[in-house]
């Protein structure tokens, strides 16, 4: 998976950008024109046609408006709303503290029926604990500088456990051996934690790998994805998150997993992990 995860954005960008250049050469205007038509500074529409401002929604009305294409202002502006979801800060989602960003991920929940989910960094949403939840999102709340509602915040997150076991949902996990051994919380924590992976393991909808800190690696250790049946591919990046739809781009996470799954073990292998991570923590 050597393309860039916010690659999707940046060729949507480029491809409105390209888009309203087309307008304006069909209108036979130049982009000087342009910009005097729509009040700007001469420079602001050839910066936007090369891509190198983004425009807003209000832009886009005013170059199509000058271009005498008026037509197509719907269509741009929902391509320019779909480019913008696709790379989204984490200081955009969690303006309001770290609550609502768990709240709106339970309509793609409840919809899911093939859940994969690799984890490099921390035990996954789905299989955290309390305790976890709360050390985890205050860590985060305050590196972020987010509004402190991380009471709240775990209710949410903990909450949308119970789709592992309502409806017809296949949950696929990868974790990473290190991240049993990397403390979030104190050890009672992590032991409690550790613990409530032994018993998420016997749920039917669940399939959960560990790879080995000694496995030779064929695939090298990634950032935490989700896939969302093979429609959606979120990415979680320190700085943002990456909303990823292009099918050849989630072709190319699916097959990472794959491969991630042949260095996994499962079942008794992977109980052996967990429990040697619960009496090294201890």
């Amino acid at each position: 998976m050597h393309t860039s995860p916010s690659s999707s954005a940046q060729q949507a960008r480029q491809g409105i950008a390209q888009r309203l250049r087309e307008i304006r050469l069909d209108a036979g205007l130049t982009a000087r024109a342009v910009a005097q038509v729509a009040g700007w500074h001469e420079s602001k529409a050839s910066k936007i046609e090369h891509g190198r401002t983004v425009p807003s929604e209000s832009d886009i009305r005013a170059w199509c408006a000058a271009c005498g294409a008026e037509g197509q202002i719907p269509e741009l502006i929902a391509a320019s709303r779909a480019a913008d979801l696709m790379y989204v800060e984490w200081k955009r989602l969690q303006k309001t503290g770290l609550r609502q960003l768990q709240l709106s991920k339970i309509k793609m929940y409840e919809q899911v029926r093939h859940f994969r989910v690799y984890c490099s960094n921390v035990i996954p949403g789905l299989f955290q604990t309390t305790a976890y939840a709360e050390a985890l999102l205050s860590a985060i709340a305050a590196f972020r500088e987010a509004p402190n509602d991380v009471t709240e915040a775990v209710t949410a997150r903990v909450e949308r456990a119970r789709f592992l076991h309502e409806g017809n949902h296949r949950f696929a996990v990868l974790v990473e051996e290190w991240v049993l051994r990397s403390r979030v919380g104190d050890a009672e924590v992590m032991a409690g934690q550790l613990g409530h992976l032994l018993a998420i393991m016997s749920l039917p909808s669940v399939s959960l790998g560990i790879i080995p800190q000694s496995a030779e690696r064929r695939m090298w250790p990634v950032e935490t994805f989700n896939i969302f049946d093979d429609t959606l591919v979120q990415v979680e990046l320190l700085t943002a998150e990456i909303n990823v739809s292009q099918p050849s781009e989630i072709a190319q996470y699916a097959r990472g997993f794959s491969h991630m799954s042949e260095l996994a073990v499962y079942g008794t292998a992977a109980r052996q992990l967990i429990a040697a991570a619960i009496a090294d923590v201890s």
